[in-house]
């Protein structure tokens, strides 16, 4: 029984020794000399390093007719500190009026729904559950006309 106890003690120094480590994992950013994976259980790399959750997509940034409430809160933003993944504002069409979407600046953290006034409408995203504060779900499916308004430059 001692035995028992004294190898779980050690096995448990163990564990705690190998939990203190600083353990660093890369995504690969150097493609196979093939092109192809051997086999279906390892991940193929990547191009570029990945870095932001959320994946950049080439939109047009329209920084035209800017509302003095947005430019404002852009500049609240550049204040902060910067935000990884980087805060974007989108501007959509929903239920017949422009809106402004604010990317969440982490984890649970809530994205903010803007009407054309500035009034914050819901949040579409984000939380425990990641759906948001529930008054807009329908947001995803019935956003249109996407046009990237402003990305944190930093």
């Amino acid at each position: 029984m001692q035995r028992l106890l004294l190898l779980g003690a050690a096995g448990l120094a163990l564990l705690l020794g190998a939990c203190q480590q600083d353990v660093v994992v890369n995504t690969p950013t150097t493609p196979p000399v093939s092109g192809y994976v051997s086999d279906a259980s390892t991940p193929a790399p990547t191009s570029a390093n990945t870095v932001d959750a959320v994946p950049s997509r080439d939109m047009r940034l329209d920084s035209s007719a800017r509302p003095l409430w947005l430019r404002q809160r852009i500049q609240t933003i550049l204040n902060e500190r910067r935000r990884n993944p980087a805060i974007r504002i989108t501007r959509y069409r929903y239920d017949d009026m422009t809106v402004y979407y604010e990317s969440a600046p982490c984890c649970d953290q809530y994205s903010t729904l803007y009407d054309d006034k500035g009034k914050v409408l819901c949040h579409p995203e984000g939380g425990l559950t990641g759906r948001g504060d529930g008054r807009c779900g329908n947001f995803d499916k019935r956003k249109a006309n996407e046009l990237l308004v402003w990305q944190d430059p930093r």
